[in-house]
């Protein structure tokens, strides 16, 4: 299990080949890559994420062993960024590593689920009308809350 909070832009590419270089006994690896959003009808100049760096990496890490038994995954990585970011530029990437497709992917989604609502970041988006703080969505809190159920 690896989980990594900073301040520094990441390859996700070449993260995502790090991880592939010790599968032993997996048979599906997920990645999933989460970008500064920005779009015409949505536009965001900048993204800031605040957090106590050892509180997250502490609760990441709960959630990620949380991950490894539930879905029986060999490996798991988690890299967040926080500070400030532009549109097209990574935050985040999950990581999955597991014997089969389906606990790869639902470890993955159950992992993004978590931190969309559950990770002890704040996110202020820059727009042209100015600075906005970003909570969750009733449809990110209902992700999360299907695992509950489980």
């Amino acid at each position: 299990m690896t989980v990594r909070i900073g301040t520094e832009k990441f390859d996700p590419g070449a993260e995502s080949n790090a991880f592939l270089e010790h599968n032993a006994g997996a048979g599906a690896a997920v990645t999933f890559t989460g970008l500064v959003r920005s779009s015409p009808g949505d536009a965001v100049s900048s993204l800031t994420l605040e957090c106590y760096p050892d509180l997250a990496r502490n609760e990441i890490a709960a959630m990620i062993a949380d991950a490894i038994t539930r879905f029986g995954l060999i490996r798991a990585t988690v890299i967040h960024r926080y500070g400030d970011m532009q549109p097209g530029e990574p935050i985040m990437q999950v990581m999955a590593l597991a014997p089969h497709r389906k606990a790869a992917f639902d470890a993955a989604e159950f992992l993004m689920d978590y931190l969309k609502t559950g990770a002890p970041f704040w996110k202020k988006e820059a727009t042209p009308e100015g600075e906005k703080w970003v909570d969750a969505k009733p449809d990110d809190d209902n992700a999360r809350d299907r695992w509950l159920e489980k």
